[in-house]
C-alpha cells in the first residue's frame, strides 16, 4: 500500500483513506492466500512477542555540566565553540577545575590511566559521552600536578595537534571530530608524544568509540557506579551526615534501580542537596527520571552529533527494544530512507552497509547487548539482544516522536503499516504494540492513520495488527477503546467486526463481562442474519464469521475461565440462538494442548484440577460436554474429540484420573451412555493395531 505521507504521489493514487482498484485486488489475493494460523496460536505470538511486560496480563487476568563558569560533578563537558580561524588552545579556570576535583569519583581505570599517561604523555579515552570521560581526561590532567590545563578545540585536525603543544602544560581534547576521511591514527600519536616529551606536556584525548580507526594505543573508560557519584557530591556539600539522612530515602532506591550514567547521577545529587540541606521537598524527587529521560531523549533527536540515519536507529530500537539487535538494525534502515524522503526529498538516500559497529550504535544511545534465546516456531534460537538501559526510554521515546515532531508522522505510519506485513510474528507483533502506544498518545491519529486501515483490509494479517493493537493498547490504559470495540462488534461492517470480536476474545481476562456480552450479541445477530445469508448464497462469508465468534469465545474461556465458563454454560442451556457458537467454542478449547511440548487436553487438565480446587467449574465443564454430546451439530465432533482424549489417557496417568471422574457423570444420560459405551469399546490404536488398555479400564468406571 502506497504510504500517503509519501512524497511523488502517482496522479492516479486514490485520496487520503481510500485504496485503489490495484489495491483492492492485491488485498482480495492476499487474504485468500494467506495462512491462517489458529487464534490460540495468534494469541501466544502476542504474548510472546510485546514489549516486555506489556500482554503478561492476558496470561492471568537537567544535566548539571559547565554552566554560570560552574562545574558540577563528573559530567560530560559541553564547551563552547571558537572564532579564531585557526586552532588555538585556551586555559580551563583552576577554580573550575578544583570545584570538579572536589565531587570527582574515580572510575574502574582511573589509576591505570593515570599511570600510563605519566608515562606515555599522551592518552586517548574512548568511550559514550554518557561515560563521563571528559571530565575524566580533565581530573587525570590535575592530578599529575600540572600547572595549567588548556583547552583544544575538538575540531583540531590530528595533524595538527601537536602544533598546539609548545608549553609545560596539560592539554585536554575533548570530543575529537574525526570520521573515516580524517582518522586518529597512531602515527598521529607518535609525533604528539615526541613534541610533549620536548615541551613537558601531556595531553588526554577523548573520542568516541565509533570515531576511532586503526590500531589506537587506547584505554576504554569505565564510569563510576552512580551510587559512588550521588555519595561524593552530597558528602562534598553537606558532610557525611547529609549523605547519612538522604541515602535511606525510597526515591534514592528507585533512582538506583536503574543504569545512570555519571552526567544524571550528578544532576540527581544536586536534588539530593537541596533535599538535605532542608530547602526542598522529598517529593520533587519523585518527577526528577522522567524530566531526565526526556531531555535526553530531545538531545537525541535535535542535537548534532546524531545523524538521520541514528535517529532511525534509535527509533527502531524504541519498536524492537530487547529483541534481537539485528532486526532494529535492518528495518531502521527502511525508516530512514522514508525520513530522508521527507527531509531532502531530492538527495539519494544511501545507507552505509558497513557502517558503525554494533557496541558502538548501542552505546551512543545508551543500550547495551547481550546474548539470550529467542523464541520461534522452531524453538528458541540463540540471538544477540539488545535493549535501552533504562526502561522508560522506549515508550517516552516513540511518544516524543509521534507527538512533538508530527512532520515525522507520515514516514512512521508507512514503516509501521510494512512491518504489519511482515512474515515474522515478532515485527508484526511489534508493529501493533507500537501503534497502541501512539493511539494511547493521539486515539484520532493512531485509530485513522493505523488501526482503522488496519481493520478495513481484506488481509488477515492486517485485520489481527488491529486486533492487537487495540488490545494492547487497551492494556495501556489508552482511553475509548472498550467503546470502540463495542461500537464495531454490533456494526455492519464486517471486517472491523471480525477485529473486534478477535480483540474481545484477546482481552479476557481483562474484560471478560463486556467480552461475554458483545459476543453474545454478535451471536445473536448471527443467528438472525443466517437466513438472510442462506437465501443470498453468501455460504463462504457466514462460515468466516461464525468461525470468527467461535474462535474469539474460545480464547475468552480459556484466557478468563471462572467467570466465563458460568455464564456461558447458562448462555447455553438457556439461549439457544448463540448455544451453536458456544459450544462449537467449547470444543475448539478442548482440541487445545497444553503447550507445544506437552500435547495433554488443556480443559482436560483445567478439569482435573477443578476436581480438587473448584468442584464447581468442574461440574459446569460436565455440563458443557453434555451438551455438545446431545446437539446434533456437535456431537459428531465431541466423540472425536473424547476419542483423541482417551488416547492420550493411555500414555498420561493424570489424563487417565480426570476421565475415570469425567465419563461417568456423563453417562448419566441413557444416549449419552450408549456413545460412551460404543466410544470405549471401538478405541483402536493405529499404530500399534489393537484397542488401547485404558478404554477396558474406562468402561469399567461407567455405570451399569
Amino acid at each position: 500500500m502506497t504510504d500517503t505521507g509519501e512524497a511523488g504521489k502517482s496522479a492516479g493514487s486514490a485520496p487520503d483513506g481510500e485504496k485503489t482498484d490495484e489495491e483492492k485486488v492485491q488485498d482480495s489475493e492476499e487474504a485468500g492466500q494467506e495462512q491462517r494460523p489458529p487464534a490460540w496460536a495468534a494469541r501466544l505470538d502476542l504474548i510472546e512477542h510485546s514489549p516486555v511486560g506489556l500482554a503478561s496480563v492476558l496470561v492471568e487476568g537537567a544535566q548539571y555540566g559547565m554552566a554560570g563558569g560552574e562545574v558540577h560533578g563528573d559530567v560530560i563537558y559541553q564547551f563552547g565553540a571558537y572564532a579564531e580561524p585557526r586552532p588555538l588552545s585556551g586555559e580551563i579556570p583552576a577554580d573550575d577545575v578544583a570545584r570538579l576535583s572536589m565531587v570527582f569519583t574515580e572510575g574502574p581505570r582511573f589509576a591505570e590511566a593515570l599511570i600510563r599517561l605519566r608515562e606515555e604523555r599522551v592518552l586517548v579515552l574512548t568511550g559514550s559521552r554518557a561515560t563521563g570521560r571528559s571530565s575524566a581526561g580533565l581530573m587525570l590532567l590535575h592530578r599529575l600536578g600540572l600547572g595549567q590545563i588548556r583547552l583544544l578545540p575538538s575540531d583540531t585536525p590530528p595533524a595538527a595537534v601537536r602544533d598546539e603543544l609548545d608549553c609545560a602544560a596539560g592539554y585536554l581534547l575533548a570530543d575529537i571530530a574525526v570520521s573515516r576521511n580524517r582518522p586518529l591514527q597512531q602515527v598521529h600519536l607518535h609525533a604528539i608524544r615526541e613534541q610533549l616529551t620536548r615541551s613537558g606536556g601531556h595531553l588526554v584525548i577523548t573520542v568516541a568509540e565509533s570515531a576511532s580507526y586503526g590500531e589506537l594505543a587506547s584505554l576504554p573508560w569505565e564510569p563510576p557506579l552512580a551510587m559512588d557519584v550521588l555519595a561524593s557530591h552530597v558528602r562534598a556539600a553537606e558532610g557525611v551526615a547529609g549523605w547519612d539522612r538522604v541515602r535511606g530515602l525510597t526515591a534514592v532506591d528507585t533512582f538506583l534501580e536503574r543504569d545512570h550514567p555519571p552526567g544524571e547521577a550528578a544532576a540527581f545529587a544536586g536534588q539530593l542537596v537541596a533535599v538535605a540541606a532542608g530547602t526542598a521537598e522529598e517529593a520533587s524527587l519523585v518527577s526528577f527520571g522522567e524530566t531526565t529521560v526526556q531531555t535526553q531523549i530531545e538531545s537525541w533527536l535535535t542535537g548534532k552529533d546524531f545523524s538521520l540515519h541514528d535517529r532511525a536507529f534509535l527509533v527502531s530500537l524504541g519498536v524492537f527494544d530487547d529483541a534481537p539487535y539485528a532486526v532494529a538494525a535492518e528495518l531502521a534502515d527502511g525508516l530512514f530512507t522514508r525520513l530522508q524522503q521527507i527531509e531532502s526529498p531530492y538527495q539519494p538516500s544511501g545507507v552505509a552497509v558497513f557502517g558503525s559497529s554494533r557496541s558502538s550504535r548501542l552505546d551512543q544511545i545508551r543500550a547495551r547487548g547481550y546474548e539470550a534465546p529467542e523464541t520461534t516456531v522452531w524453538g528458541a534460537v540463540p540471538q544477540y539482544m539488545a535493549t535501552f538501559r533504562d526502561g522508560r526510554v522506549a515508550p517516552q521515546l516513540l511518544d516524543t516522536v509521534w507527538m512533538l515532531y508530527p512532520s515525522a508522522r507520515p514516514a512512521l505510519v508507512g514503516w509501521l503499516r510494512e512491518l504489519a506485513a511482515d512474515g515474522r510474528p515478532l515485527v508484526r507483533t511489534r508493529a501493533s504494540a507500537a501503534a497502541a502506544l501512539l493511539t494511547r498518545s493521539d486515539l484520532s491519529s493512531g485509530l485513522a492513520h493505523l488501526i482503522e486501515p488496519w481493520a478495513d483490509s481484506r488481509s488477515y494479517t492486517a485485520r489481527l495488527a488491529a486486533a492487537n493493537a487495540l488490545t494492547l493498547a487497551h492494556l495501556l490504559h489508552a482511553v475509548a477503546i472498550p467503546q470502540i470495540l463495542h461500537t464495531w462488534c454490533t456494526g455492519d461492517d464486517e471486517n472491523r467486526r471480525w477485529t473486534a470480536i478477535r480483540a474481545y476474545g484477546l482481552l479476557g481476562p481483562v474484560l471478560p463481562d463486556d467480552a461475554l456480552q458483545a459476543l453474545t450479541t454478535a451471536a445473536r445477530e448471527y443467528c438472525r442474519k443466517e437466513e438472510d445469508r442462506r437465501k443470498r448464497r453468501e455460504k463462504e462469508e457466514e462460515s468466516e464469521e461464525l468461525r470468527e465468534l467461535v474462535e474469539a469465545i474460545q480464547l475468552l474461556l480459556l484466557a478468563a475461565r471462572g467467570p466465563v465458563l458460568a455464564k456461558l454454560v447458562l448462555l447455553v442451556e438457556q439461549d439457544r440462538a448463540v448455544s451453536n457458537p458456544a459450544i462449537g467454542a467449547f470444543l475448539l478449547a478442548c482440541e487445545q494442548p497444553v503447550s507445544e511440548a506437552d500435547d495433554r487436553p488443556l480443559v482436560l487438565d483445567w478439569y482435573r484440577t477443578a476436581l480438587q480446587t473448584a468442584p464447581c467449574e468442574a461440574q459446569q465443564l460436565t455440563r458443557l460436554w453434555g451438551a455438545a454430546l446431545e446437539d446434533p451439530r456437535h456431537t459428531g465432533q465431541a466423540v472425536l474429540t473424547l476419542r483423541a482424549w482417551v488416547g492420550i489417557a493411555d500414555r498420561v496417568p493424570e489424563a487417565e484420573a480426570a476421565l475415570t471422574v469425567l465419563l461417568p457423570g456423563l453417562a448419566q444420560y441413557p444416549s449419552h451412555h450408549r456413545r460412551l459405551e460404543h466410544l470405549l469399546r471401538t478405541v483402536w490404536s493405529a499404530e500399534r493395531g489393537f484397542r488401547l488398555p485404558v478404554a477396558d479400564r474406562l468402561l469399567a468406571c461407567l455405570p451399569h
